[in-house]
């Protein structure tokens, strides 16, 4: 990959966002590496409730989701305590405005966890700052569908076609309302930087101009 200019701009604080499969975690290793940032991931293999939360969905969503929560709020405190700059695969607000209302919105969580959750988060979001950058990967169905079969991770296998789709509808919702930070929006459909090298490049120098306020 070719070196771009350096930052015009301090930065301390990067996310990416997307629903699963999107390529998260590919574009938060490559951009690590390019820019030399820190990276931090979502805790998937210490996380006590994920195989069983795809198993039975109703009964895990409320641990789950406060366990992302908490993992999150953690991460968060470290960046804003640091010095280092760090890029995040997920945000915690994915966790608050996505994740959580979809689960109570297919039935998957009660009214009353989902409230007692919504006013946790508030609690928290009160004591962080916002990201200096969300970088959004959007992506149709059959791209994510194809990227998670790919990956073949086990507790994936039981994943809900309905519950993909509907987190689909509120990743776009939420992009399209989104304030609390610049976001930067790369299509995955139109845009393999997974496989294509010079796509990567692509999507390197448009975090690049986004950040230093190229427009």
């Amino acid at each position: 990959m070719a070196k771009t200019a350096k930052l015009k701009n301090e930065v301390k604080h990067i996310v990416i966002a997307g629903n699963i499969g999107a390529g998260k975690t590919t574009l938060t290793n490559a951009l690590s590496k390019h820019f030399g940032w820190e990276p931090q991931y979502e805790d998937v293999e210490n996380n006590p409730y994920l195989n069983d939360f795809y198993e039975d969905m109703p009964r895990w969503s409320f641990n789950l989701q406060v366990f992302f929560l908490n993992s999150r709020f953690k991460q968060i405190l470290d960046i804003q305590r640091g010095s280092k700059v760090i890029i995040q695969d997920r945000s915690i607000y994915e966790d608050a405005q996505i994740f959580a209302p979809n689960l109570h919105a297919m039935g998957l969580m009660s009214t009353r966890d989902f409230e007692n959750y919504l006013s946790l988060f508030e609690t928290i979001s009160s004591s962080i700052k916002p990201p200096d950058l969300v970088i959004y990967l959007k992506a149709s169905i059959p791209t994510l569908v194809n990227q998670i079969q790919k990956r073949g991770r086990e507790y994936e296998e039981n994943l809900r076609l309905d519950y993909l789709k509907k987190l689909n509808e509120y990743y776009d919702n939420w992009a399209n309302k989104f304030e609390d930070a610049r976001m930067l929006v790369i299509d995955v459909d139109n845009c393999n930087f997974v496989d294509d090298k010079n796509q990567m490049e692509t999507v390197v120098n448009k975090v690049l101009a986004e950040l230093n306020g190229l427009f």
